[in-house]
């Protein structure tokens, strides 16, 4: 018996698998080009420049794909992932995808004027409830402890900016 899925499926097994390889190429090159253009600034303290980084990510990105390359050319295939408790039966569940991408626009919208300790807590609850929580107090702690809690991490503790929007003195 076939099925809609499997035949579809066999068209496209190896030509998809390429077109990874061939992404993971694009991305090596684009890395291994940008770090060539990094100049040295104030920030590369060290015996190593600011390109070594870019330029080691670069060639695993080349050496992966050409290693995938090698593998889909000698026959092999990815295996359809079977989740332990997935029901690949199952539609896509697109409420909470655009539910949880609403949120993270309104994250980026808002962020410099209302704050991150704010817009963190409403990005923590609103996926918490997208994802299905019904406990709507304690998510709402919880992801303001989560926002505020990485706010004074962030800022206080690794002096990094993060904007404080509408509480900007107050915390």
């Amino acid at each position: 018996m076939t099925s809609a899925v499997g035949t579809a499926r066999g068209t496209l097994t190896g030509k998809s698998e390429l077109v990874v390889a061939a992404l993971l190429f694009v991305l090596g090159v684009v890395s291994l080009i940008d770090a060539a253009t990094v100049t040295d600034n104030a920030a590369s303290v060290g015996p190593l420049s600011s390109s070594v980084f870019p330029t080691v990510v670069g060639a695993m990105l080349l050496g992966v794909g050409a290693a995938l390359l090698v593998d889909v050319l000698r026959g092999g295939r990815g295996e359809m992932e079977g989740g332990e408790d997935v029901d690949l039966a199952q539609p896509t569940a697109w409420a909470p995808f655009f539910a949880i991408s609403g949120f993270f626009l309104a994250n980026a919208v808002l962020i410099e004027s209302v704050g991150w300790p704010l817009t963190g807590t409403l990005l923590f609850f609103g996926s918490a409830v997208a994802l299905g929580s019904r406990r709507f107090v304690m998510t709402l702690v919880v992801s303001a402890v989560i926002a505020f809690g990485s706010y004074l991490l962030f800022v206080y503790a690794l002096g990094a900016f993060l904007p404080a929007g509408v509480l900007q003195g107050i915390i």
